[in-house]
């Protein structure tokens, strides 16, 4: 689509801003906002509300860098989670995907990524030392491991197991009913139950 076919300037700025998000292309761009001008005004303007207060008001949990309105998420701050348990995952999607299972019962930490040096992304940039720092002055007793079985995530449970090997702390990962290569947030919520309650300790993994 070029740009003198858009017959407003506020149309085509409009579209330009919907394609920049991730899967959305100039003609799917185009129909969102089509489909928002038929709307009432203050159904519009509800909707672009929601979305700059979501960029303005969000925060991340102090505790496990989990997405929250308030300072402490609501897991961190329910006393009948297991807080002897964190499960260490990829970003606030896995962790989405995870208590979908109804399965974990315990906390969890987000790293915020994986290490990736194809990507430059190094320990540094991740929610590393906060991990564990938490076990040093917590009263943890497991770790669980719940990265995408990709090379990249592999890498980083590994990178973390090293980290607290010495710390006392049981460390495990996900069972192998996750097959090599997937991401947490396309596994079935049945599969990935699964894998949680039948998690090894990571040193037996390391043997396989």
């Amino acid at each position: 689509m070029t740009q003198d076919t858009f017959p407003s300037k506020l149309l085509e700025n409009a579209v330009t801003e919907f394609a920049k998000l991730p899967g959305i292309g100039k003609k799917t761009a185009l129909r969102l906002v089509l489909h928002l001008l038929k709307q009432e005004k203050e159904e519009v303007h509800r909707f672009s509300s929601s979305i700059t207060r979501l960029r303005d008001e969000i925060r991340h949990c102090k505790i496990c860098r989990n997405i929250s309105d308030t300072e402490v998420c609501n897991i961190c701050s329910n006393n009948s989670r297991d807080h002897a348990t964190i499960c260490v995952v990829e970003n606030i999607r896995d962790v989405m995907s995870i208590e979908n299972t109804q399965q974990y019962h315990g906390v969890f930490h987000v790293l915020g990524g994986i290490i990736s040096p194809m990507d430059g992304i190094g320990p540094a940039d991740l929610e590393v030392d906060s991990l564990i720092k938490r076990v040093i002055e917590g009263d943890v007793k497991e770790i669980i491991l719940a990265l995408s079985t990709t090379m990249e995530g592999d890498s980083t449970n590994f990178y973390i197991f090293k980290k607290l090997k010495d710390s006392g702390v049981k460390v495990s990962m996900l069972a192998r009913g996750v097959s090599i290569g997937d991401e947490l947030e396309y596994i079935d919520e049945v599969t990935l139950g699964r894998s949680l309650i039948n998690r090894q300790l990571f040193e037996q993994s390391l043997g396989q």
